[in-house]
């Protein structure tokens, strides 16, 4: 049978349309087609054939948009150097009435350019039949060229009738993929890249900038770039979830970073992960399709820790038992159980109130995520209501008791990605267990208040030396990370930041210098006998043993009332600025603007910006170590230094450093796939710097505080 699609700018061409044999089909010629909200439409984005060639290597990075009255509703993952890619991807849109027909359009991906048009095509909605499975051909044209032959797209389609009411009583499927996986995991897939072996050569030298992509459904993660090698060492570990019972595939691409202009693709391959035994490690030597070389990789099926939603009425720590059996597996005497499972989190979503109304109609269609690391579990959504109930209970594992828990506030919509209404962002080590608290929401940069507070219980139940012990391995890394982008105010910031840092050294040193040119005698006098008396009896445990006091001496300040510890009005004026500046970039966000041309300055740029982010952050965390702001952290650190303090007065140095040596050159031998790190690094990573400190205050509620002045600063 042939029904006419609509081609922009051209007369309607035939298309071809395949159908699937089934008698429940009724035609939709009679149904009026007025009415808002009446249809369901189930699409099935399945490969395209034959596309056009965009890039100089004579292939293209496809991607599929689609579109209904000027409105993108979907927007499929980008096949990288294909022309008959396999998408398999799902979209069910809501679709208010048919006479909009579906526009779909094929671009091709220039990374930091305008990506190239491929193709496009309408797929008429009033010639399908309802209830009725259908494939569908399309021919893929251009306007301007109307002659080319620019390939097929080849879809699944289903239209179903739904009820006006009954329509906005489930949730938006054009919600993100990350909101979208509202149910729970059935297992965790643990994965550690070793290495690369024998790798393409993809620059003029002979070698190449390697790292991996891997990709599980939504979730992500990128490795680390190893300059100049063919057989790179990784050494990374990683968790997804897996939330399907039977598997799943893990995408993995190799790319070689190419600065100034688009990385060079080396190779891929797959993981089926139903093929994998459970509970058991698999060591996987995977040979790279389209390229060279071979990825080696560590993969472990687990069964998936304690995570859970359930409403008001079912609540583990309520129950007596339950709770006994929790403080129980948390207890001090089971300290080398299961070292990864540092603690248990419940956090009760009671309801919010006051929020904005991000509708024409001056209500919203909120629900909330709740986020822990890589863990995301979110509510349902009520409907048209500005003080919403949710009413329901999160539970959680702990893996790293630093972890934040951040809350966060959307408006569902049906037509787009959902409106972001407020955020906020809470440090296990400050929760107070079982206090219904207020929680006012912020803007997305965590800088300032929003419209609305949110009312969340939260308890924390922990293994204080498992969370010591965690303390001293690898943060985890957040494998769903907005990309660093230039901003003129965070490059600002970032300056200003490590010029307050290295200002301290440089007034240290004049502080110093002025003691050898006697400009106050009596401190010049006190300096000199002081440091004839340390010379004369120094010991290398007087090193640590100077950081101890000083930590206890800043410790006994805060308890007497003399803490010296200052807000940082300075950082959060920055941030103000920021903020305002990141509106305007929002604006723009659809326009590719010059600075996308020259990605050569804008990659240098950006580098800059992130170094001077990380000087920064490295001083600011020394501070704010001896300064207690986490005095988790502070007190660690007193009992590093004490225990540091007396093996350094009782053991010689030259013991010290030979078990050091002795432990470096036997590590791998001892244990092959260790993954390096430095402990004082990951110690400091966990100590928040003054930039998160402010995101992390929690904000008291204000009457005279104008929320309608910031609305810009709120809807995603």
């Amino acid at each position: 049978m042939l029904y006419s699609c609509k081609l922009k700018g051209a007369c309607n061409l035939p298309v071809i349309y395949n159908k699937k044999i089934n008698t429940a089909g009724t035609s939709n010629a009679d149904v009026p087609l007025a009415e808002p909200g009446m249809y369901q439409l189930d699409i099935t984005l399945r490969r395209g054939q034959s596309l056009a060639a965009r890039d100089r290597g004579g292939t293209s990075d496809p991607y599929v948009k689609f579109k209904i009255g000027r409105k993108e509703v979907f927007r499929s993952k980008i096949i990288h150097k294909n022309l008959n890619p396999v998408w398999e991807e799902k979209a069910c849109l809501l679709v208010d009435h048919l006479r909009e027909p579906l526009y779909i359009k094929v671009f091709d991906y220039d990374f930091g350019l305008q990506d190239d048009f491929m193709g496009s095509a309408f797929l008429d909605l009033t010639q399908l039949e309802l209830n009725r499975p259908t494939d569908v051909t399309l021919t893929l044209k251009d306007p301007h060229y109307p002659d080319h032959d620019l390939g097929i797209i080849l879809l699944s389609v289903v239209l179903t009738p739904k009820e006006g009411e009954h329509v906005f009583q489930t949730q938006s499927l054009r919600l993100s993929d990350v909101h979208r996986k509202s149910h729970l995991w059935r297992g965790i897939v643990s994965i550690t890249l070793i290495e690369g072996r024998d790798l393409k050569a993809m620059d003029s030298n002979g070698l190449s900038d390697p790292y991996v992509k891997f990709r599980l459904g939504h979730q992500k993660y990128k490795s680390k770039i190893m300059p100049k090698t063919l057989n790179p060492q990784w050494r990374e570990q990683f968790d997804f979830h897996l939330y399907e019972e039977r598997g799943g595939i893990i995408d993995i691409t190799a790319w070689d970073k190419d600065a100034g202009k688009r990385d060079d693709f080396i190779g891929r391959c797959q993981i089926d992960l139903s093929a994998l035994s459970r509970e058991q490690t698999h060591k996987l030597e995977l040979q790279l399709e389209e390229g060279e070389g071979h990825l080696v990789l560590l993969v472990t099926l687990t069964a998936s820790a304690t995570v859970s939603i359930s409403d008001l009425s079912v609540n583990s720590l309520e129950d007596q038992k339950e709770r006994e059996e929790i403080l129980k597996r948390y207890s001090p005497l089971r300290i080398f159980h299961n070292l990864k499972d540092v603690g248990f989190l419940q956090v009760k979503v009671i309801r919010a109130e006051g929020l904005m109304a991000a509708d024409v109609t001056g209500k919203s269609d909120p629900f909330c995520v709740v986020e822990l690391n890589n863990d995301r579990l979110l509510t349902h959504t009520v409907y048209k209501n500005l003080n919403p109930e949710w009413n329901k209970v999160f539970t959680f594992n702990i893996k790293d008791i630093h972890s934040v828990l951040e809350v966060t506030v959307y408006d569902e919509d049906r037509d787009r990605s959902a409106d972001f209404l407020g955020k906020v962002a809470i440090p296990l080590l400050s929760i107070q267990n079982g206090e219904q608290k207020a929680y006012v929401l912020k803007n997305k940069q965590l800088t300032g208040p929003t419209k609305g507070v949110i009312y969340l219980e939260i308890d924390v139940i922990f293994n204080a030396v498992k969370a010591s012990l965690r303390t001293l391995i690898p943060k985890e890394q957040k494998y769903i990370e907005e990309e660093n982008r230039l901003s003129k105010q965070l490059l600002l910031r970032n300056f200003i930041r490590t010029k307050r840092c290295v200002m301290v050294l440089v007034n240290a040193a004049y502080y110093v210098n002025s003691c050898f040119d006697w400009d106050s005698p009596p401190r010049s006098l006190a300096a000199f006998v002081l440091f004839l008396f340390v010379v004369w009896n120094f010991e290398l445990y007087m090193i640590p043993l100077v950081l101890l006091l000083l930590l206890t001496w800043n410790y006994f300040l805060i308890i007497s009332g003399k803490d010296n510890r200052q807000r940082d009005t300075v950082v959060e004026d920055m941030l103000e600025d920021e903020e305002e500046d990141d509106d305007k970039d929002d604006k723009d966000s659809e326009k590719k603007g010059f600075i996308n041309k020259i990605y050569a300055i804008q990659e240098v740029c950006i580098s800059v910006q992130n170094i001077l982010d990380e000087v920064a952050s490295f001083g600011e965390r020394i501070k704010n170590t001896f300064n207690w702001t986490v005095p988790f952290l502070s007190w660690l650190a007193i009992v590093a230094l004490c225990a540091f303090t007396v093996i350094l007065y009782f053991i010689p140095l030259r013991y010290i450093v030979l078990v050091w040596g002795i432990n470096k050159f036997t590590k791998k031998l001892r244990n092959p796939y260790a993954i390096d790190n430095n402990e004082l690094l990951d110690f400091l990573s966990r100590v928040p710097s003054d930039v998160q400190v402010v995101q992390y205050q929690e904000l008291k509620p204000d009457p005279s505080h104008s929320p309608c002045k910031r609305k810009k600063n709120n809807l995603g």
